[in-house]
């Protein structure tokens, strides 16, 4: 697995272009988050894809070419924080709701939902912290499932610059790619 940080102009249909560049170089996408910057032109995407550290430098090379990506950078090799956020809705009668309890304490989750037969629980972490929690859930019947994909941010003083927020995105584009 790869990590690729890429900000883009947040405008319609850029999202799209990303998802088809990275389809037509052949790699499968394991997760794509998007979301809006400081700056409300620009938006973030985290891109993590199935591939070798060559690959990831293709998807990031090609991803510079397109006129609405500002920055596109392979954060994999770097020290930096992943996240990934999951809802899971778990089976819970009387009887195991203590038990269930004590795990949900243990993973750090928490509940956001009660009803009769069920809780829904919300967990941040690495992809191994949430995959360990469905698996211990999987015996009280895990219902239903919905997960964001990672956001990573490299740690430190090591930081990805997009253009400030009273640059124009699309003349720091153009003029970067014209040249």
């Amino acid at each position: 697995m790869q990590t690729v940080v890429a900000y883009v102009e947040n405008k319609p249909g850029v999202l799209n272009r990303v998802a088809s560049l990275v389809r037509r170089l052949a790699f499968n996408i394991d997760s794509l988050t998007v979301g809006p910057t400081d700056n409300p032109e620009i938006a973030r995407m985290t891109i993590v894809v199935h591939t070798d550290k060559q690959g990831a430098h293709r998807v990031e090379a090609s991803l510079e070419k397109l006129v609405d990506v500002l920055l596109a950078e392979n954060i994999s090799g770097r020290a930096a924080v992943v996240r990934d956020l999951a809802l899971i809705k778990v089976a819970a009668d009387q009887q195991s709701r203590p038990h269930l309890m004590e795990l949900i304490k243990v993973f750090r989750a928490r509940v956001v939902d009660v009803s009769p037969e069920s809780l829904i629980l919300e967990v941040s972490g690495t992809v191994d912290k949430i995959d360990g929690l469905l698996e211990v859930l999987r015996p009280f019947g895990v219902l239903e499932i919905a997960r964001t994909g990672s956001v990573a941010m490299t740690r430190g003083s090591d930081l990805l610059r997009p253009p400030a927020a009273n640059e124009s995105p699309h003349l720091e584009a153009v003029g970067s790619k014209a040249g």
